[in-house]
C-alpha cells in the first residue's frame, strides 16, 4: 500500500519537478549567453534564486560571486533596514520623527527653520528637501571635515516632503541617527541585527572624519551576500529558519510609493526603487555602475547583478540593459504550455 502511494505521489510531483528543471535550464543558458553580449561587458556576476534556492549562477570575465565589490548606493536599502529595526526596537519613534533634536550638536549655528521639519521618512524617501550632495557635488561634500555638518548646512532646493532630491547625504544623516540611537556604530549594529541572516556579511565600509560609516556608499560585500539580503525582504523580513529580522509592515511601508525620481521615473519608497520589469512589479536596490539588487515577489524571485563599479549606468543605457535583462530572466522563468 504505501509503495503504491508513493508511486502516485512520484507521478503528481514529477511534471511539476520536470517543469522547473526545464525553467532552470532555460535561465542557466541565458545566463551562460551572456559574455558575447557588447551592450553587457561591465557585467560582473549574475546570480537568479527562487523560493529560496538559487537556480542559476554566472560570472563573467574571470569574476565570481564570492569576490567582494563595491555596492555603492545599493547599501541605502541596508540602510533602510537598519532604521527598520531601530523603530522596531524602540530607538527611533518612526518615519515621522524630527531628526533636529537628534542631531542638535550638528546644527549650524542659525540653522533654517525648515530644519526642524524634516524627518526621518524624509531621508529615507530622498524628500529632506536639503541641496543634493550627490553627482557633481559628490566630492566637495566628502572632502569636508565634517559630513554631517556640511549636509546640515546644505541651503534648501525644495520645502521638506517635497520633490525628490537624490543625495547619498541623506543616508549618511540617517548612519549618523542610527549611530546615536544605537549606541554602536553603524557596521556594529549591521553585524548584530542582521546577524542572524545566513550568509549575509558587510566587508570593507568607509568612515567619514567623525568615524560614522558612510550611509548609502562604499561598502564591499560580495554577490552573495548581496542575494541574502535580498532573501530576508523577498521573505517577509524572516530567515529561512523563520527568524523574524525586519518587521514585515517596514518592508511593506519601504515599498510602499512615496515619490518619483525625476531622472527615471521610477516610483521610490524608503530606499528602494519600484517598477514594471518585464510584465511584473519589481522592487529594487540600484547601485552606481550597475550593483542590482532585484526583487519579484510574484514570482518568488531575488536577483543580483554586479558590476563594474568605475563607470554609470544610467545614462550610458546600461541600467536599461539589465533591467532589459532581468526580463529575459523572468521570461525564461514562465512555465512553456
Amino acid at each position: 500500500m504505501i509503495t503504491r502511494l508513493a508511486f502516485f505521489v512520484v507521478l503528481l510531483v514529477s511534471p511539476f519537478a520536470a517543469t522547473a528543471q526545464q525553467e532552470n535550464g532555460r535561465t542557466t543558458a541565458l545566463l551562460e549567453s551572456l559574455s558575447s553580449r557588447e551592450d553587457l561587458k561591465p557585467l560582473k556576476t549574475v546570480i537568479v534564486a527562487r523560493d529560496g534556492r538559487t537556480v542559476a549562477e554566472q560570472g563573467y570575465r574571470g569574476h565570481t560571486a564570492t569576490e567582494s565589490v563595491n555596492i555603492k548606493s545599493a547599501s541605502k536599502s541596508i540602510i533602510s533596514s537598519l532604521v527598520g529595526i531601530a523603530i522596531e526596537r524602540k530607538l527611533l519613534e518612526g518615519p515621522e520623527q524630527k531628526i533636529a533634536p537628534i542631531l542638535r550638536f550638528d546644527l549650524p549655528a542659525n540653522p533654517d527653520p525648515r530644519l526642524n521639519e524634516v524627518t526621518i521618512g524624509d531621508l529615507l524617501s530622498m524628500q529632506a528637501g536639503l541641496g543634493r550632495l550627490s553627482g557633481p557635488n559628490y566630492g566637495r561634500w566628502i572632502s569636508s571635515r565634517n559630513w554631517v555638518r556640511f549636509a546640515l548646512a546644505q541651503p534648501f532646493a525644495d520645502e521638506p516632503g517635497g520633490q525628490m532630491l537624490y543625495s547619498t547625504a541623506s543616508t549618511h544623516l540617517l548612519s549618523a541617527i542610527l549611530t546615536k540611537v544605537g549606541g554602536k556604530s553603524t557596521l556594529a549594529l549591521a553585524r548584530e541585527w542582521l546577524g542572524p541572516v545566513d550568509g549575509f556579511r558587510i566587508g570593507a565600509w568607509e568612515r567619514d572624519p567623525q568615524g560614522i560609516y558612510l550611509g548609502g556608499n562604499q561598502m564591499a560585500m560580495t554577490a552573495r551576500s548581496l542575494l541574502a539580503f535580498g532573501e530576508l525582504y523577498r521573505n517577509g523580513g524572516r530567515t529561512a529558519d523563520g527568524t523574524q529580522v525586519v518587521p514585515a509592515d517596514w518592508i511593506a511601508k519601504s515599498w510602499q510609493h512615496r515619490t518619483n525620481s525625476r531622472f527615471s521615473g521610477d516610483d521610490y519608497g524608503y530606499g528602494w526603487f519600484s517598477r514594471q520589469i518585464g510584465g511584473e512589479e519589481v522592487h529594487f536596490a540600484w547601485g552606481y555602475g550597475g550593483q542590482m539588487l532585484y526583487i519579484v515577489p510574484s514570482f518568488g524571485m531575488t536577483v543580483v547583478m554586479t558590476s563594474d563599479e568605475s563607470g554609470p549606468s544610467a545614462r550610458t543605457g546600461y541600467r536599461d540593459a539589465l533591467h532589459g535583462l532581468l526580463a529575459d530572466i523572468i521570461a525564461a522563468s514562465r512555465p512553456t504550455r
